[in-house]
């Protein structure tokens, strides 16, 4: 293992509140959590997740899993399709 060094920065304190309290429930301390975050960055050579702003919600993940589900189905023949109208007179 390699030599530790101290690492200090400025945090609002409802931000560190937060995420000491969602650490403390997954088991892990503030330090550990940024360590885990320093070497995925280390490791991936990017932030480790989107940054973006005002990102589409239609490109999340879980509803691109959703259409591509119902892609499959369709190729698959078992997707039930129905006709309706979009806009009313």
């Amino acid at each position: 293992m390699s030599e530790t060094v101290s690492v200090n920065f400025k945090l609002d304190a409802e931000t560190k509140k937060g995420m000491e309290n969602v650490c403390s429930e997954l088991g892990l301390s503030l330090t550990a959590a940024f360590t885990i975050f320093a070497k995925a960055v280390t490791r991936e050579r990017r932030i480790p997740f989107d940054l973006a702003l005002n990102p589409d919600p239609f490109y999340n993940e879980s509803n691109i899993r959703y259409l591509e589900k119902k892609m499959q189905d369709y190729k698959a023949g078992k997707l039930r399709l129905v006709e309706h109208e979009l806009i009313e007179d």
